[in-house]
């Protein structure tokens, strides 16, 4: 199922294992190929430190910004089918992943059904989704506040921008 007019959705990305810039600069390609999709503006590169299992390498985060036709569960699904064709194996929550591909936001939806809940559940815990998203959606309002003033409340010191201007 299609919606009829274009949606601005916000997707969180990132990874860990392997060649991580390499995954997820495919990954913008694969996106920006969906039917009915553009990306529209990708953030900050960020390097961040592991959430949830701290014992694993440190991760590699941004975030997109698309126009899509998509509808929320066909997106989520054809965002999974990009993480498997990249490696991507779900056998440990939090765990270590070649390619994460998360829907934080979709239009103004909201959204909570067993296998998609947007806004996303824990984006705003998470200083490796706020500061990406700050940087290409700083006045985007989830939950009552700017992603900015979010950003900046729960700012992580051991991030940091790896490339400010990593895609071409």
């Amino acid at each position: 199922m299609s919606v009829r007019k274009p949606v601005t959705a916000y997707l969180g990305f990132g990874g860990n294992v392997g060649d991580v810039k390499a995954a997820m600069l495919w990954a913008i390609e694969e996106v920006g190929r969906l039917p009915g999709t553009d990306v529209v503006t990708v953030s900050q590169l960020y390097k961040t430190p592991p959430w949830g299992i701290k014992t694993q390498n440190w991760f590699l985060n941004s975030c997109m910004a698309v126009k899509t036709t998509i509808a929320p569960h066909a997106l989520l699904r054809a965002l999974i089918d990009i993480e498997v064709r990249a490696g991507r194996v779900r056998d440990l929550r939090w765990g270590p992943r070649t390619l994460d591909i998360d829907i934080l936001t979709y239009g103004d939806y909201a959204i909570a059904t067993p296998g998609l809940t947007i806004p996303h559940p824990r984006m705003l815990e998470r200083a490796f989704v706020m500061a990406p998203l700050a940087d290409i959606a700083p006045n985007l309002v989830i939950g009552g506040a700017s992603v900015q003033k979010i950003s900046d409340a729960i700012r992580d010191p051991q991030m940091a921008v790896a490339e400010s201007a990593w895609v071409t």
